[in-house]
């Protein structure tokens, strides 16, 4: 997010799109940053592979700030909010991954995502809000 080169209220109207876009994104990277420390709080042992998760989910989480961007600077067209439908929704199949992960060291963590119907329904909104992105930006925007 660009300051404006004016000191007046009316200069940061330009800028509303893209702090919109930034705030939505900074709501996903704290959810995704409570989640992870509760979850890496009920582990006793970590090996490879949930590093390696830990690594895919931080990756797509490291495009956010980008996708947040170009959906800002661009009001709001169809392709980067697409994008940003295909960021989120990777982002929590990599989440999904690291949980299945670290659910192979900590069995006892199976209580905590029995049912997963909060996930699955974020999956399919989110593979709803893709292709939406074409039709109608702003039910896409919903849906994520």
């Amino acid at each position: 997010m660009k300051a404006p080169n004016e000191a007046s209220l009316t200069a940061l109207l330009p800028v509303i799109p893209v702090f919109i876009s930034y705030h939505m994104s900074y709501v996903y990277i704290g959810i995704y940053w409570n989640n992870h420390h509760h979850l890496m709080q009920a582990v006793n042992k970590i090996n490879g592979k949930v590093l390696w998760a830990n690594l895919h989910l931080l990756f797509w989480l490291s495009l956010i700030p980008f996708v947040t961007s170009w959906v800002g600077e661009n009001h709001l067209e169809p392709e980067p909010v697409a994008l940003y439908g295909v960021i989120l929704l990777m982002s929590g199949i990599a989440y999904r991954i690291l949980e299945l992960q670290l659910l192979k060291n900590s069995p006892y963590l199976s209580e905590a995502f029995a049912n997963g119907v909060k996930e699955k329904v974020s999956t399919v909104m989110y593979m709803a809000a893709i292709p939406l992105g074409f039709r109608n930006v702003w039910i896409s925007i919903v849906y994520t």
